[in-house]
């Protein structure tokens, strides 16, 4: 019977826009796995004012995929987490192209010149990094997976990029604050069919004390219009609220033991009760949701969202001015989350600490923080 699992979640280390003190933290602490949760590498050619330069114009082609990958891989500190510590790996969206679905590009280009980079892309991500299956075969590769710890934990490796349905009202293109009644469509799903009924079935068969969902986007719902009305952000679960509210309602009704979603994407730390329905105030909370920050890629204003909090209630704790990582100890009755912060990714020999803590206890959805 396994008593304690220890892990750390990372995501989006833009290598232009600083330095990775926080994989140097990282790979000194004491784990048994890493999970990372999307945006490996940036595809972009660069803009000029960050501390370092990507090599080459942006990739499209299976060699400049490779020479963006292995740019990354010299990375010192990037490189002493990977020599220390296990990985589990999931992808985002910069391991091919921002905001791409499926097989859609954000810009609406041809599709079959865009699946033509998504095999190149996924051919050198399969090439880089620890992946446990056979090659892809051109623009595909299963990704999505399930670990299991002994007793303790179930995990549950979720690809939300290459099976989604374009991002909603579609004119917009790519990731937008949206309203259009097609983000809540039935037949739209952030997941597809395959990989949904793969993770209701596991989570309906698990017999873990913990079962997690470790993810790319933000799965919480988020209310981005102050005052009357609401908006939501496309590129995130919030365009896919059917397929989130199809997820909910069956750990509503067939209660796997304690599901923990564990996210990346949006450069900042969140702490989220996962809700059916975020209007009742008294709404039961199904599971809890922490979000990590990047390991270096900026955030948006942090003024600018901290105002959406009001409407957001149930977001138990946010802050994107740092970077860093989270580390998680699994315990049979408590599950601990540490937000773990870099002082600074303009230095490689930066101080790390803990923002703060938060506890789940066994049987109770919700997070909590603990001082």
């Amino acid at each position: 019977m396994l008593g304690k699992l220890t892990l750390a979640f990372a995501s989006c280390q833009n290598w232009e826009r600083g330095y990775y003190p926080a994989w140097r933290h990282l790979a000194e602490e004491d784990l048994d796995v890493v999970l990372f949760l999307g945006d490996y590498i940036y595809e972009g050619a660069g803009h000029g004012g960050g501390m370092r330069r990507h090599v080459g114009p942006e990739p499209t082609t299976l060699a400049g995929y490779r020479v963006r990958h292995a740019l990354y891989k010299t990375d010192p500190d990037l490189q002493a987490a990977h020599r220390r510590h296990p990985f589990v790996v999931t992808w985002d969206d910069h391991e091919v192209e921002n905001d791409h679905a499926a097989g859609r590009p954000a810009d609406g280009g041809d599709p079959a010149d865009f699946a033509r980079r998504r095999a190149a892309a996924y051919r050198a991500y399969w090439e880089h990094l620890p992946i446990r299956h056979r090659p892809p075969n051109g623009p595909d590769l299963p990704l999505y997976r399930r670990l299991s710890f002994g007793d303790l934990a179930e995990l549950f490796v979720l690809d939300t990029r290459q099976y989604r349905d374009d991002q909603a009202c579609a004119a917009a293109g790519g990731g937008q604050v949206v309203t259009c009644p097609e983000r809540t469509d039935p037949r739209r799903s952030i997941l597809g069919r395959g990989q949904r009924r793969w993770l209701l079935g596991g989570l309906d068969r698990s017999e873990a004390r913990w079962n997690i969902l470790a993810q790319q986007v933000l799965m919480a719902e988020i209310d981005l219009r102050r005052g009357p009305g609401e908006a939501w952000y496309s590129d995130a679960w919030d365009g896919y609220a059917a397929d989130r509210a199809r997820l909910l309602r069956f750990i509503d009704r067939r209660r796997p033991a304690n599901p923990v979603v564990l996210t990346g994407d949006i450069h900042s730390f969140f702490v989220n009760d996962l809700k059916l329905d975020n209007r009742r105030e008294h709404a039961p909370v199904l599971a809890t949701e922490f979000v990590g920050t990047s390991i270096s890629s900026g955030a948006g204003k942090y003024g600018a969202f901290v105002r959406h909090l009001p409407e957001n209630p149930h977001v138990r704790f946010f802050e994107s001015r740092l970077r860093g990582y989270s580390r998680c100890t699994v315990l049979r009755q408590r599950w601990y989350s540490d937000l773990r912060v870099v002082d600074s990714i303009a230095r490689r020999d930066a101080a790390v600490r803990t923002l703060a803590r938060f506890v789940v206890e066994d049987g109770r959805p919700g997070a909590h923080r603990v001082d």
